[in-house]
């Protein structure tokens, strides 16, 4: 099978790096999409204004996909926001569980208050472990 080089368009652009990560790792574009679009753990990354994004893979070696990116277009707060796909990579097993991400104190109340969560036994608290 011949690697297939992602390509830019309007709502993804791809770095160099990620385009020799995936080769390195055989993750193909689609996967790639799809953590970035359904992810089951979302971090902040480590570079300044990114976030990593998570979702588990294989049934009998258990594996994780990993996915860094940030938004270009983050200022004008809109869904359309163009992504930057950074980097990805394959963590073999299961990967501990460094921060959730912040959700600020005001917010969190009012989700707490609202209707959202009243059929809720306990009330809604971020993930931290």
């Amino acid at each position: 099978m011949q690697f297939k080089a992602p390509k830019n368009d309007k709502k993804y652009s791809w770095t160099m790096h990620v385009t020799g990560k995936m080769l390195y790792y055989g993750i193909s574009e689609g996967l790639i999409r799809r953590v970035v679009r359904a992810p089951k753990r979302m971090e902040v990354g480590v570079a300044p204004g990114t976030v990593a994004v998570m979702q588990p893979t294989g049934t009998k070696h258990q594996k994780e996909v990993w996915v860094m990116y940030q938004k270009i277009n983050s200022k004008l707060k809109t869904q359309n926001a163009k992504i930057r796909i950074i980097t990805a990579w394959r963590y073999p097993g299961k990967s501990p569980v460094r921060s959730a991400i912040p959700i600020p104190d005001d917010i969190l109340a009012e989700l707490n208050q609202g209707d959202i969560f009243k059929n809720a036994e306990i009330p809604f608290v971020p993930e931290q472990e």
